[in-house]
């Protein structure tokens, strides 16, 4: 059964949890954690103040699915990256942009099947951006400079899928190893390396789709592909099969991932093995040789070998370190 709330009633409960459990890290009053109030899960979301950034990382689940009613409006310059968990609209593996004026009265829906991991980049004005791409703001597509040049004239949204450069970037984030002033300028590249990441896979995507080799039904199709592969990780099809499953050749196929995702069928699989034996190795219900079988493993050996290429980190350690917490 899922708990519904109105907006007011969802931030008062999180203000009167966290007026108490609300602590700052040891970096300073640059971080503030909030816990989840205990009525709705276990877990915290994390602001990290950067210049004219606030880093956001949210890492939780909900004992039940939660219904948050609301009738808002402002405006937003946000930049978000959801690798786990359904969120607001926003789903596991999604990338997306909120950029502008906003009106929003559809319910915030959050699902507790599946644990939150994400990340927001928020930036304190619409300038910042147009500052950083100032030099090479005339090679971006005409509606991606439109938006960044004059914030104010037309709302602005896109959702896409995560890269692999996306990934490990990400994963840098949530695992960086500084600590202090060294660790907010660390972050502070991260950040803008994601905003880069992404500025380009709009002007990617953008020409994918208007190019002759790659129409609109061929890029629906290539996200179907897409979620065949993350379907069958244990027993993924040929590439062949695959490009037979969803109507296409196995040319095009293989040229749509390295447009829409910037790599191969097989880095595009490797990749969703690797964030599929992360979530079950944090969920802590199979031991390591479960895992590397869930994700189409049949050598131990070799998953370890490429979840610590991954990660930088042992797969057992992994494991161990998610039961201590």
């Amino acid at each position: 059964m899922a708990i519904t709330l109105s907006r007011t009633d969802y931030d008062e409960l999180w203000e009167t949890h966290n007026s108490i459990a609300r602590t700052a890290e040891s970096s300073g009053s640059f971080e503030q954690v909030d816990f989840v109030p205990e009525q709705l899960g276990q877990g915290w979301v994390r602001s990290i103040q950067l210049r004219g950034i606030e880093l956001c990382i949210f890492n939780y689940q909900l004992h039940e699915d939660l219904i948050v009613q609301q009738q808002s409006f402002g405006t937003e310059w946000e930049f978000g990256f959801n690798l786990s968990g359904n969120r607001s609209g926003s789903y596991s593996g999604e990338n997306f942009i909120g950029w502008g004026t906003y009106e929003d009265s559809e319910p915030w829906l959050t699902y507790a099947n599946n644990p939150i991991l994400k990340i927001d980049i928020h930036l304190e004005t619409p300038d910042q951006l147009s500052q950083l791409v100032a030099e090479s703001l005339e090679n971006l597509p005409i509606e991606v400079r439109q938006w960044i040049e004059d914030p104010t004239k037309s709302r602005f949204d896109d959702t896409n899928w995560i890269t692999p450069a996306m990934r490990s970037t990400l994963e840098q984030i949530l695992n960086c190893p500084f600590e202090g002033a060294i660790r907010q300028i660390y972050l502070e590249s991260k950040c803008l390396e994601l905003i880069a990441l992404k500025l380009d896979q709009i002007k990617t995507t953008t020409q994918s789709i208007s190019c002759p080799g790659l129409k609109p039904d061929d890029f629906d199709r290539i996200l179907q592909a897409a979620q065949i592969l993350k379907a069958n990780l244990e027993n993924p099809p040929s590439i062949l099969e695959l490009a037979r499953r969803v109507h296409l050749n196995d040319y095009k196929l293989k040229i749509g991932f390295r447009q829409i995702f910037e790599t191969t069928v097989f880095g595009y699989l490797h990749q969703c093995r690797m964030e599929a034996a992360q979530q079950l190795l944090s969920d802590r219900t199979m031991n390591v040789k479960e895992v590397a079988q869930a994700v189409g493993y049949k050598n131990q050996s070799r998953f370890a070998a490429a979840f610590r290429k991954q990660f930088g980190i042992n797969p057992k350690s992994y494991l161990l370190n998610q039961r201590s917490v």
